[in-house]
């Protein structure tokens, strides 16, 4: 017996079985029960029918296989009604189901921290930049102010040299150039230590 004659509660007989009635082989009974049930407007055999009606042809030495009978017939299957499911054992899955996915949501976010998260970086990045900032312009302001005294001070100082005030400011500007280069190596250098290069 297959699998589908146990699910099978009732069927819409194909022409095999509408064959059968001009058979000799059917007992009168079982040839009685089929010719009303095919007189309806929407025959329904039930399957267990369909089982006697084979097991009678059997016996009356015909061939002929269930598969047969059956072939071009529309079968319909019970419906399946699901049990209940246990309260208790939802409720369980539910707890597993959140703890999986609480530590699947940990193991994605093992490396983010709220740091990283952030834009703008941290607040020590901030303070990494404010005081490298803090440095360059110290740096500048103190560059101008080194290469503007020393003009003053050789163009001062040079009145007692020259007596021409072109002599004079050239010398001022040739000073504060060398000194100006002086001081640029200087920042370069100590630029080149802060961020790590030879």
């Amino acid at each position: 017996m297959t699998r589908a004659s146990k699910m099978a509660s009732s069927l819409r007989p194909g022409e095999p079985l509408r064959r059968l009635l001009s058979g000799s082989e059917l007992p009168e009974e079982l040839r009685g029960e089929l010719e009303a049930a095919l007189a309806e407007s929407d025959p329904r055999l039930p399957f267990a029918f369909v089982r006697r009606l084979h097991r009678a042809l059997r016996e009356a030495g015909s061939e002929m296989y269930l598969h047969e009978l059956l072939e071009g017939s529309e079968i319909f299957l019970p419906e399946v009604k699901k049990p209940p499911r246990n309260p208790e054992l939802v409720a369980r899955l539910e707890k597993i189901k959140a703890r999986l996915a609480n530590e699947e949501y940990k193991q994605i976010t093992r490396n983010v921290t709220c740091q990283e998260l952030n834009r703008y970086g941290t607040l020590a990045d901030l303070g990494r930049q404010v005081r490298s900032t803090k440095a360059l312009l110290v740096n500048i302001i103190n560059f101008i102010i080194t290469v503007g005294a020393t003009f003053v001070c050789t163009y001062l100082g040079s009145q007692y040299v020259f007596t021409e005030m072109a002599a004079r400011i050239l010398s001022a500007v040739i000073v504060a150039s060398v000194v100006g280069l002086a001081e640029l190596y200087v920042m370069v250098r100590a630029l080149e230590g802060e961020l790590g290069e030879p």
